[in-house]
């Protein structure tokens, strides 16, 4: 067996499963499988083989689920894959081939169900691996910071359940003014390149990486840039999307007999850990900038995030949009939320009328990070806040954002009720980054890290 071209990267964990991400190489017209094999931490022996038969049409990935684990605990696992001499085998029939698995040994932990128990998370966002004729140029600058990841995520107590990456994760217009890229085989290249450097390798083979896209995942400022021309590389753009970021995913639901399902409605999920419930959106292609009905969320997505914000017995609630939600940028503000007033006011009130508490929203997009708390002049029971984490690596083309990119003395919105007020609770931090989130019973405690793990500063967000 050999090594995974790409992966293997952990997606979806929780108290008894995990989905794996892997990927091969195609052998001319020949068959080929991925395997994993695991154990209990500790444990000599290891689990029978789980396979699957790669396709092209996978770009030679595919996603494998472990299920009936045991829940708050530690494995070990191997993965590779292989092109057996036979063409008749099958997932069942690899099984008995006495494969020499590759030496390397990876590790995961399943999830607690416990209530009030310490959690811990990265989030980070916008990660710029710019390509040369489709080669990384300098890949260890869009890669130092991972390993800064993996150091902290090596001594973190409580240990990181997940790192959530909140957009940008590759550039699919890196070089958009000179040549961007279009066609489906690029784009997977630009994929197979990023996520196969040896730091976010490292981190994401030992640790849940929760994803979901933003504008460059296509062009800049999708869909406003949109022309007639793009809806070749939309299709393109998702279908490669799909395959390395939506795949190993909640978005796609688990089939009685255990596996993936391949079917996939939409983008956005939900995902839980004991009292603590995560809703990531799809904040980029289920826009409609009619002027009539403009949405940042269709509506689907945004009753459904309603009623989990008003029925679910969670005691925190993480929303993570991928552009911000707020403060407004007072320039280039129209991508994000600031665009969507009516649709965000909607949402402030679903808040402040149901009276719901611990409401985070977790956003990147902006090349700069802060924390910032909402209030309303009328009704003190109210408070909202958000954290944005941006970027892991930024590009020497685009500025950081600092405290003056923000409109901060002014209203977020005014209604008949009162005023929705805002300040900023952290200083801005205008540096390539990652956010360190520490749950507990009363507070989260937010820590910025510069790219070599350096703290740069930590905020305390009381819960209630």
């Amino acid at each position: 067996m050999f090594k995974p071209t790409v992966g293997p990267i952990i997606g979806h964990t929780t108290t008894n499963h995990v989905r794996i991400f892997l990927r091969g190489e195609r052998q001319d017209n020949s068959l080929v499988f991925a395997g994993i094999r695991y154990r209990r931490a500790g444990e000599e022996r290891w689990s029978q083989g789980v396979f699957a038969k790669l396709s092209i049409l996978r770009d030679m990935s595919d996603v494998i689920a472990l299920n009936n684990l045991a829940t708050d605990t530690d494995y070990e696992y191997q993965a590779g894959w292989f092109s057996p001499m036979s063409p008749v085998h099958t997932v069942e029939t690899v099984q008995e081939l006495p494969l020499q698995w590759p030496r390397e040994i990876y590790r995961f932990r399943t999830l607690s169900s416990k209530a009030n128990t310490p959690r811990a998370y990265i989030v980070g966002s916008c990660r710029y691996l710019r390509m040369t004729a489709g080669i990384p140029s300098a890949p260890h600058l869009g890669d130092r910071i991972f390993a800064s990841i993996t150091e902290l995520a090596q001594q973190a107590e409580p240990p990181i359940s997940a790192m959530l990456m909140t957009g940008d994760q590759i550039y699919v217009d890196d070089l958009n003014v000179i040549a961007p890229d279009r066609e489906y085989k690029e784009i997977l290249s630009k994929y197979r390149a990023a996520f196969s450097q040896p730091n976010i390798a490292r981190l994401m083979s030992n640790t849940s990486t929760y994803m979901i896209l933003d504008d460059h995942e296509i062009e800049d400022n999708w869909p406003a840039n949109e022309s007639k021309a793009d809806a070749y590389l939309y299709k393109n753009a998702m279908a490669a999307y799909e395959i390395y970021q939506a795949s190993h995913s909640p978005a796609h639901d688990l089939l009685p007999n255990g596996q993936v399902s391949r079917k996939l409605e939409q983008y956005w999920y939900q995902f839980a850990e004991g009292d603590i419930e995560w809703f990531v959106t799809d904040s980029r292609t289920r826009r409609n900038l009619s002027p009539n009905d403009r949405r940042i969320l269709d509506d689907e997505q945004e009753q459904a995030l309603c009623k989990w914000l008003i029925h679910s017995p969670a005691r925190v609630k993480f929303v993570v949009t991928s552009v911000m939600f707020y403060p407004d940028r007072k320039l280039n503000g129209d991508d994000a939320w600031k665009a969507f007033p009516e649709q965000r006011l909607r949402l402030l009130e679903t808040i402040r009328t149901h009276r719901i508490k611990n409401v985070i929203f977790v956003s990147g997009d902006v090349h700069g990070s802060l924390t910032s708390r909402l209030t309303h002049s009328e009704d003190p029971d109210f408070d909202v806040h958000t954290i944005v984490s941006s970027p892991l690596c930024n590009s020497k083309l685009l500025p950081y954002a600092s405290e003056s990119t923000f409109i901060l003395n002014q209203a977020l919105a005014r209604t008949a009720a009162g005023d929705y007020r805002h300040e900023l609770t952290s200083k801005v931090v205008s540096e390539d980054n990652f956010a360190h989130l520490v749950v507990d019973r009363e507070q989260i405690q937010v820590s910025y890290h510069d790219r070599n793990g350096r703290r740069l500063q930590s905020i305390n967000i009381p819960l209630h």
